[in-house]
């Protein structure tokens, strides 16, 4: 299974069965959403820079996506899904609303997308994600977890890969980004910088045993 950071929030992930596409985004965050294709396509929650489902084409395996934007268990052509409730805030959603963390079971290996998660996880929440193989984890802070609290998340979930998403770069736009903070201080936080890498390709089979930090470079 490989996994390609196309920007922001967004994941293109392609395994032996199908291609999935998590959390596609508007040109809102400042930047253009490349040509995608997918077999299933996510959005965490009802927000530009998470929403842009109608921006994803669909493969040889299926004409449109199979479109998932809200809780619960989903099978499509051998691809699990799973959403799980939670809050884009640390006010049980009266700020900014909802959020679904979505795992997705493809070749053997499970991932999680936390979305635009602004809680702390709830043991009711760590128990519905489970034993998880990678973690696409927000770390910028202001809209999501902050640096400190995205390691802290990274800690309850111990995946064998963490790939931060959801952080300020020079492409984004500045009147709404601002206040989230850069990938370096995450980096600062966690206390390792990696050497950012295209893609990762990832298998059950040789899953690090001690958590991995992977920096992706941006597609778009």
């Amino acid at each position: 299974m490989e996994i390609q950071y196309i920007g922001h929030s967004c994941f293109k992930i392609t395994g032996k069965r199908g291609t999935v596409v998590l959390d596609p985004y508007q040109e809102y965050v400042g930047f253009a959403l490349p040509n995608l294709s997918a077999d299933i396509v996510t959005s965490s929650h009802d927000h530009p820079d998470h929403n842009e489902v109608t921006g994803v084409k669909g493969t040889a395996r299926r004409e449109k996506p199979f479109v998932i934007t809200q809780p619960g268990e989903y099978e499509i052509g051998g691809i699990s899904v799973f959403g799980i409730e939670s809050y884009h805030d640390a006010v049980q959603g009266a700020e900014r609303g909802s959020n679904t963390i979505f795992t997705v079971f493809i070749d053997d290996v499970l991932v999680c997308h936390l979305g635009d998660l602004g809680q702390e996880l709830t043991s009711e929440q760590l128990e519905a994600i489970g034993t998880v193989d990678v973690v696409f984890c927000p770390v910028g802070g202001h809209f999501t977890l902050n640096p400190s609290q995205a390691v802290k998340t990274i800690q309850q979930l111990e995946p064998s890969y963490v790939i931060p998403m959801h952080y300020n770069t020079s492409q984004h736009d500045q009147q709404v980004f601002a206040d989230v903070l850069p990938l370096e201080k995450f980096l600062h936080e966690y206390g390792k910088t990696p050497v950012p890498q295209a893609k990762v390709k990832v298998e059950k089979s040789t899953l690090p045993e001690e958590t991995e930090l992977v920096v992706l470079v941006p597609a778009a």
